[in-house]
């Protein structure tokens, strides 16, 4: 259909924060009734496993809003004290619960649903010695052309 619009994204993260804009964002294109498509390379493709362990990263993100007005007393370094990630990623899923937010599985199902393409990079799946088995079904497999066939003719391309 030629008055389709297109949204493509480009998946480059595997954490549980950097987990929600794609499929936010292609979930709400597939309900406008955009054709959508998402790309996963490199750590993205964590956010397409069949077992999800997506954890939020606090290093290098100063821009994340500590709990309990830590930012002021809790130096950035702090967060390398082992086992903090894993304290804050379970602060920061009790919280989403807390505040009715969609699960990465349920976004992702949802995107799924919506029929958004999702497809995984190739090179990235043999750099890494994956097996194409730990994937959701109904993954594509793919190489940069693959998504710049699509995305070449997207009226919307996003890096995430």
């Amino acid at each position: 259909m030629a008055d389709e619009k297109k949204l493509a994204i480009i998946a480059t993260k595997g954490t549980l924060d950097w987990a929600y804009p794609p499929f936010i964002l292609a979930s709400t294109a597939a309900a406008l009734g955009y054709e959508t498509e998402i790309f996963f390379t490199f750590y993205g493709l964590q956010l397409v496993k069949k077992d999800l362990k997506l954890q939020v990263s606090p290093l290098g993100n100063p821009g994340m809003p500590m709990p309990l007005g830590m930012d002021k007393w809790f130096p950035v370094i702090g967060t390398a004290i082992p086992g903090m990630q894993s304290i804050m990623t379970g602060m920061m899923k009790q919280k989403m619960k807390a505040k009715g937010i969609a699960s990465v599985g349920e976004l992702r199902d949802l995107c799924q649903e919506a029929e958004v393409r999702m497809v995984a990079c190739q090179m990235t799946v043999d750099l890494f010695d994956m097996n194409p088995a730990d994937f959701v079904d109904g993954l594509e497999f793919g190489g940069a052309a693959t998504f710049f066939e699509f995305a070449g003719e997207s009226d919307i391309c996003l890096y995430i």
